[in-house]
């Protein structure tokens, strides 16, 4: 039976919470940057999200684990986050899909979490002064040595971490998203396109791969660090830069890669970290937000539409650098106003900050896979 022990989460300026685990045997410390998600739903496609890597997710929604653990729903073949943070786990779980309880698999994977705390303060807190690291504990409950722990560990700006969740290998996806979770007309409009398209992965979600397989694509999902002419050599009808975690300007073998590719007229749609890599190529800047964007129901869009989209990332693509380029704003977040979305006036070229393979999500924005789709279409 497992056992309920004290935990403590400590920020880096020294603002704690204490709250409990239910780890069998007691796990390192962990530091991260503590962020915070808004989604009801959706955890364990998010703990397996590459984009959280070195962080620890905090999630506003009072309950989770409800559902369990299943197989299926991971966006990775590993747990990402650095720890989990919640209001309450639930230690009964139960549904037709599940495979084992959340506790368990945080516990299978040593991934360590505290419950029991305000997470409606923590969320509050993070809003006010920022996302900033933190650490959680079950084994020394000090919060000075704690804070002196975190102050060793370098801030996400800067951070190019890439090398730690893109692929080592080249490989071929043809794996499909299950017709369950589609409307009909979603599951496969164009079942046989005949298209190759080669992944950038700077820590791609599986759901984009099964997108893009379900359209009919050849995928070839290759290293972030994959020379040009390799590239090239797949002879490619389209090129999608993935999401990925960190910051997306430390990232200049990949800025340098795709700058390369926008010489040789191939489409290329980026999500998210590709989304600021690809505007990085096109000479945009990009900063980092205060808090974030991570949640599945942010508004995006210009006046005419409007799409509910699922979000992850802590940076952002400079609207003024945006509009001394070449490129276009197809969609703003409709928060706060910052560039959700660009394409270029007389190339190729667009990307979205937010996710339209949802997972978790709404699947309003999934229409840009089928236009990608076209877009190679057109130009074959």
């Amino acid at each position: 039976m497992m056992k309920r022990i004290p935990a403590i989460l400590v920020l880096e300026d020294g603002t704690y919470y204490k709250g409990w685990s239910f780890h069998v045997d007691h796990a390192p410390i962990t530091i991260g940057e503590v962020v915070f998600n808004t989604g009801m739903t959706g955890y364990q496609e998010i703990i397996t999200d590459p984009s959280y890597f070195q962080q620890i997710v905090a999630f506003t929604y009072p309950e989770i684990g409800n559902t369990g653990i299943n197989s299926q729903d991971i966006e990775s073949q590993a747990v990402s986050i650095k720890g989990l943070i919640a209001k309450n786990i639930c230690k009964s779980s139960s549904s037709w899909r599940q495979q084992e309880s959340l506790i368990q698999y945080l516990n299978r994977y040593s991934v360590p979490f505290i419950f029991g705390i305000d997470t409606r303060a923590l969320t509050q807190y993070l809003r006010q002064f920022g996302t900033m690291n933190g650490c959680i504990s079950t084994t020394n409950l000090n919060s000075t040595y704690l804070k002196q722990k975190i102050s060793q560990i370098p801030h996400m700006a800067g951070l190019d971490l890439i090398p730690s969740v893109t692929t080592r290998i080249v490989y071929h996806w043809d794996e499909k998203s299950l017709p369950m979770w589609y409307l009909k007309d979603r599951i496969m409009p164009n079942s046989a396109c005949f298209l190759t398209v080669v992944v950038l992965d700077f820590g791609v979600k599986l759901n984009i791969l099964r997108r893009l397989a379900t359209l009919g694509c050849h995928v070839i999902v290759v290293p972030a660090s994959t020379h040009i002419q390799k590239i090239l050599s797949y002879n490619p009808d389209g090129i999608l830069l993935s999401n990925g975690p960190g910051d997306p300007s430390a990232v200049k073998y990949g800025i340098q890669t795709v700058k390369a590719l926008l010489d040789q007229n191939i489409p290329i749609f980026g999500i998210c970290m590709g989304h600021q890599i690809l505007n990085l190529a096109l000479e945009a800047k990009t900063f980092k937000l205060k808090f974030g964007h991570r949640g599945i129901n942010h508004p995006s869009g210009l006046k005419q539409q409007v799409e509910i989209t699922s979000q992850n990332h802590g940076f952002a693509v400079d609207l003024q650098s945006v509009l001394a380029s070449s490129v276009r704003v197809t969609h703003f977040n409709l928060n706060d106003t910052t560039v959700a979305g660009t394409g270029h006036s007389r190339s190729p070229y667009f990307s979205v900050q937010y996710h339209p393979e949802s997972s978790p999500g709404p699947h309003d924005a999934d229409y840009l896979f089928e236009y990608f789709v076209e877009v190679m279409k057109s130009l074959r």
